[in-house]
């Protein structure tokens, strides 16, 4: 059975921001399918709950299990949503999972200065929109520069997003996590704070970081995390191989 990938993105892009990998995983014949958040990309009008992400990941990683072991891989608040899914009490079907630029608690002063700066982003004209265009023209390559708007941004969704980011438990989940696990930062990604912790709590995992990368790993540099990817795939075939019946729910050894 082929290895399946369920992609979460993160905070105000959309299901767009995973264009490059799904292209690639395509064209090596492995089905990828990205969701759209609520609140964010085709259910922009939708208002966002915790309750409501968790069930499209649910909904989207049990789909794709009927298929074949699941690779789940989430992008910043994606990944701190992932990783509290992947960190559930009664551990989701999943067979490996790739957290990317989320080793960070959303909790105290950094929760609050992210979510101060963001407002006052908010609050320029055009909602600071040439200040992004312009941000993305000077790290992205041409060939992804597009892809993190090309959904919409969730400019109403942001704040109420972030509060209830607050809520986790995400040291308790990733503590939890038995399946192959990797996280996956950039060098210059702010939200590499709790990094050590989190390989402390999850001794089985591989912690990768990407040079000259910033939080946006994924588009930045494409094919360094396609090549994640490509790892976290084989990882889990050969665990499937020698165990068919194996999900990924013991830790990885």
């Amino acid at each position: 059975m082929t290895v399946q990938v369920v992609l979460v993105h993160g905070i105000r892009t959309s299901a767009s921001m995973w264009r490059a990998q799904v292209e690639t995983l395509a064209a090596r014949g492995i089905t990828a399918t990205a969701v759209d958040l609520p609140g964010h990309g085709t259910r922009m009008a939708e208002t966002f709950t915790l309750a409501e992400a968790f069930a499209t990941i649910d909904r989207a990683v049990r789909t794709a299990a009927e298929r074949g072991p699941v690779l789940l891989v989430g992008h910043s608040m994606g990944g701190l949503l992932c990783t509290e899914y992947a960190g559930a009490i009664d551990p989701p079907p999943i067979a490996g999972f790739v957290a990317a630029s989320c080793t960070s608690i959303p909790r105290g002063v950094g929760l609050r200065t992210y979510r101060a700066l963001a407002r006052t982003v908010d609050a320029l004209p055009d909602r600071g929109m040439w200040m992004t265009k312009r941000m993305l023209a000077a790290t992205l390559p041409e060939e992804t520069r597009a892809d993190f708007g090309a959904g919409g941004y969730a400019f109403d969704t942001q704040d109420l997003a972030l509060s209830l980011l607050a809520t986790l438990d995400v040291a308790g989940a990733v503590a939890r996590i038995r399946v192959p696990l990797w996280f996956v930062n950039g060098q210059y990604d702010q939200l590499r704070l709790h990094e050590r912790l989190f390989t402390r709590l999850a001794p089985h995992a591989e912690l990768i970081v990407v040079p000259r990368t910033s939080h946006l790993v994924t588009a930045m540099r494409p094919a360094a995390f396609d090549a994640v990817l490509a790892l976290a795939i084989a990882t889990i075939d050969a665990r499937h191989a020698s165990d068919p019946q194996d999900h990924g729910v013991s830790a990885q050894t």
